[in-house]
């Protein structure tokens, strides 16, 4: 994790079971106070990332004070950032405050997998990637927020975030049915 050091970055709820291979030292991630005990989020705290409890709609706050503290004691932090109630893929402002808070810009990824069980049932869609399955992670370049950005500011750096997050996932779900040319492309483009 030492090149996402003092890195604020965001993660789809729907690829999140794709973060496991990521090595966890020194990664907290911003959980719904109800995942901390729901499906995935014991097994992750045993992994060895670190939680920090808040959402948009209970306890953000909270939450976001203490990922600032981790970041300034040089913890990378993550978001669930469509979640805990959707719409699904579209990211709420938490990361572009957390990101003036702290002066550490935001890093948007998105993990694509070749094959794996969607759970047509829940809001997000959630993707559980098979055994064995090949993953790719695609990501944009840092997003930095001025530390004295005003209420205009926000909400223009919170649709770069926006826009840059349907790029990154449209280009790593998509990643298997490329052609190799158009994987060259994205490569060119997005480096290695």
């Amino acid at each position: 994790m030492g090149a996402l050091r003092d890195f604020v970055a965001d993660v789809l709820e729907t690829q999140g079971a794709a973060v496991e291979p990521v090595e966890p030292d020194g990664l907290d991630i911003l959980a719904p106070t109800p995942l901390r005990s729901a499906m995935g989020w014991p097994e992750l705290a045993r992994l060895g990332f670190g939680t920090a409890q808040g959402s948009s709609s209970r306890g953000g706050l909270r939450g976001l004070v203490v990922m600032a503290r981790r970041i300034r004691e040089g913890v990378d932090c993550a978001f669930t950032i469509d979640g805990p109630r959707g719409p699904r893929y579209v990211a709420k402002v938490g990361p572009v405050l957390l990101a003036r808070m702290t002066g550490a810009p935001i890093m948007v990824f998105h993990f694509g997998v070749d094959r794996g069980k969607t759970f047509e049932k829940t809001w997000d869609r959630f993707l559980l990637p098979s055994l064995f399955a090949r993953a790719v992670m695609v990501g944009a370049p840092p997003i930095y927020v001025p530390q004295d950005a005003d209420a205009e500011m926000i909400k223009a750096k919170h649709a770069e975030m926006q826009k840059e997050l349907e790029r990154v996932r449209d280009i790593a779900e998509g990643w298997y049915s490329f052609t190799e040319e158009e994987r060259e492309r994205y490569r060119r483009e997005i480096g290695p």
